[in-house]
């Protein structure tokens, strides 16, 4: 829903209320700190080579620097929500941050893979904590409804444009530094944050209840040994004792999971919400479609550097074009979910997708980037951008006000644990097949294993989503259109 021009959400006041200005250093500090969560999960990919060969990682270990961020934070942001509920936002907030910051500056230090990949879930520990509060946050830092709607549209761009900035930000670092700095980084910025948040930043009231820790627990870890079990498949076969036993343990947790949910007073995910057919279907969706994306991210920054030859600056221009689809397509999927509806917006765009990714398999050493790259990264943008309104639309569809936290935290939780096991399923499938000291042998397999993952996805979107008309006002509630308006 875009609010035109006479929009009483759109009008200035005649007068700045009394707190202005207080407000406006609050909003600004709170995105800051959700510009460096977002940051995180894209700015190291650039420097992964660098990485690779200053510590010495395997060509599948080294998917655990991505993978350990985005499990610990998808694994506990339905707990890090709760506890902001609880303790207050801004307190929840600061010691996310404090985590975040104190991470950051031991990763920048490590010395060790091992080392490395701690720091890096340690990251994802802190981010869990301050992210969920970010949105609440700028609710009561925001002095009236229209500075509110407006700190929601800067939360959108900040959203949208964080991973792009971080590729930039990422390669340019890497090239004229070192890639320590892309965690180092953070450090000024956190500890510029924390000392300025409680001077300009109001505490929200607490909602006393129990914590749901068993269900944190079983989320994370679940997840943690399924991935674990994936990355070690070509190194120990789909067979082993290893693979199986951790497909068991996860398995077992995330049946404990469901079992704890149902009958928890304050569960981190209500049982309602996953009773819904739609929802469950755009969920499914969204895993698919960010765990294709996110294998994109890993593997075509090695090949730009590995054999284009291009520098850590140039490997994050060389991602604009999947950046600018997103961005293009995003103006104009509030119409087109008004004419068309989310299920069809969703089997265009992952049809498309899946189209991009097969293009890409074909990349050769002989290729040239605007030969093989540019054109089915393009597509795999404008085909996102195509997907991601009409998934939250879909996921967001029918659920109480009350409930539309739960709702928007399950969604960020499935797209965390979707790129890592993506990243994971689809790093294990390229392991399997490459050739040491070449990069590209692998290459055809995994991104026909994204076009699978793109196909999976519209075979869900055909199966299981109905196919309903619905337009962005009836579909998301009125905090998500401000956010998918400013994407």
């Amino acid at each position: 829903m875009s609010m035109n021009a006479t929009s009483p959400a759109r009008e200035l006041p005649a007068e700045l209320p009394p707190n202005a200005g207080r407000a406006a250093a609050g909003i600004a500090i709170v995105l800051v700190a959700q510009l460096m969560l977002v940051l995180d999960a894209t700015v190291v990919n650039v420097a992964l080579p660098r990485i690779d060969a200053d510590l010495s990682f395997g060509p599948a270990s080294l998917s655990w620097v991505l993978n350990a961020y985005t499990l610990a934070f998808g694994g506990l942001l339905l707990l890090g929500g709760r506890l902001g509920d609880v303790l207050g936002r801004l307190r929840t907030f600061e010691a996310g941050l404090a985590v975040f910051t104190l991470a950051s500056a031991l990763g920048g230090l490590a010395q060790t893979p091992g080392q490395l990949v701690a720091a890096r879930t340690l990251q994802g520990v802190g981010a869990a904590l301050a992210a969920p509060s970010v949105l609440a946050l700028l609710t009561t830092s925001a002095p009236d409804e229209s500075a509110r709607n407006r700190a929601f549209a800067l939360f959108g761009a900040v959203s949208s444009g964080g991973a792009s900035i971080g590729l930039l930000l990422g390669g340019l670092l890497t090239d004229v530094g070192s890639w320590r700095w892309t965690l180092f980084i953070n450090v000024p910025l956190g500890v510029a944050v924390l000392l300025l948040a409680r001077r300009f930043v109001d505490e929200t009231p607490r909602r006393p209840g129990r914590f749901d820790v068993v269900g944190a627990f079983t989320a994370t870890f679940g997840a943690v040994s399924l991935v674990w079990a994936l990355i070690g498949t070509p190194e120990h076969g789909w067979l082993s004792a290893r693979t199986l036993g951790g497909f068991v343990v996860g398995l077992a947790l995330l049946a404990v999971l469901a079992r704890t949910e149902a009958r928890h007073p304050h569960p981190l995910v209500r049982p309602a919400l996953v009773r819904d057919r739609n929802r469950v279907a755009a969920l499914a969706v969204m895993a698919l479609v960010i765990g294709a994306n996110l294998s994109m991210f890993f593997l075509v920054v090695q090949y730009v550097q590995g054999v284009l030859g291009f520098g850590p600056l140039a490997s994050g221009v060389a991602f604009l074009p999947f950046s600018l689809g997103i961005f293009a397509m995003s103006r104009v999927t509030p119409r087109l979910m008004a004419l068309a509806g989310p299920r069809t917006m969703i089997m265009v765009g992952t049809a498309a997708m899946a189209a991009g990714y097969a293009w890409l398999s074909s990349i050769g050493t002989t290729d040239t980037y605007l030969g093989a790259v540019f054109g089915p990264m393009t597509i795999a943008g404008l085909a996102t951008g195509l997907v991601f309104m009409p998934v939250t639309a879909s996921v967001l569809g029918g659920v109480e006000p009350e409930h539309a936290g739960s709702a928007s935290g399950l969604l960020q939780t499935t797209q965390q644990l979707g790129s890592a096991v993506g990243v994971a399923v689809i790093v294990s499938v390229y392991a399997a097949g490459a050739v040491p000291g070449e990069l590209v042998p692998g290459l055809r397999a995994a991104f026909l294993t994204s076009a699978s993952f793109a196909a999976l996805a519209l075979v869900v979107a055909t199966v299981a989503l109905r196919p309903r008309r619905s337009t962005v006002t009836e579909a998301v509630p009125e905090e998500e259109v401000a956010l998918a308006d400013a994407a």
